[in-house]
């Protein structure tokens, strides 16, 4: 069983994303069968059945044995990962249209932030085939309470991204000794709701 599934399929995503499928999921970290988990649901095996084949058809669950029960022949099947991970791209086409508003910086930022999971997502599949995946990650909270301190901010942000991308960025000829060392620096502000 993997620790993280990355779905990026919409069929899918629209499986998974079921009440009750969920919860059975959950119940699916060890190997059961569809009487089995009826029993804990209180409901028919047969409606049990009918979402675990789907989840199964969709790739989420696996079938990892059979038994014979009165000459019924049941399966075992198990969860294909502890937890799963929708990729961005999908927010979209699940939420429909109505969901996107056309806010440019706010749009821009979504869209970072999107490829910033979608590229996490696969690190953390390499991660977890034992690759060595670098990354960092810093946040800070910063006040700006009027626009003169958020212009100064601005401009001093602007002139230490320069420094760094004209100081680590890529070779001049783009060789093939930066294959591999490519790296991604990303830096997001916006307004933090304020919880108090």
């Amino acid at each position: 069983m993997q620790d993280v599934y990355y779905i990026e399929q919409l069929d899918q995503a629209l499986t998974l994303l079921h009440p009750l499928r969920v919860e059975m999921l959950k119940h699916l970290d060890q190997p059961r069968t569809c009487p089995e988990l009826a029993a804990i649901f209180e409901t028919t095996p047969q409606r049990v059945y009918y979402h675990v084949k789907s989840l199964e058809k969709a790739a989420l669950v696996v079938k990892t044995g059979e038994r014979r029960v009165r000459g019924i022949v049941e399966g075992f099947y198990q969860a294909r990962a502890r937890s799963y991970w929708l990729a961005p791209s999908l927010v979209g086409q699940i939420g429909g249209e109505a969901a996107a508003r056309d806010q440019t910086s706010l749009r821009f930022l979504l869209t970072l932030a999107e490829e910033v999971q979608s590229d996490i997502g696969r690190l953390g599949q390499r991660s977890e085939a034992g690759a060595d995946v670098p990354s960092l990650g810093l946040s800070a909270h910063i006040y700006l309470p009027d626009e003169d301190r958020r212009a100064a901010f601005l401009e001093d942000v602007q002139t230490v991204f320069q420094q760094l991308a004209r100081k680590y960025g890529l070779p001049p000829d783009d060789s093939a000794e930066a294959v591999g060392r490519l790296f991604r620096l990303i830096l997001a502000c916006y307004p933090k709701e304020d919880d108090r």
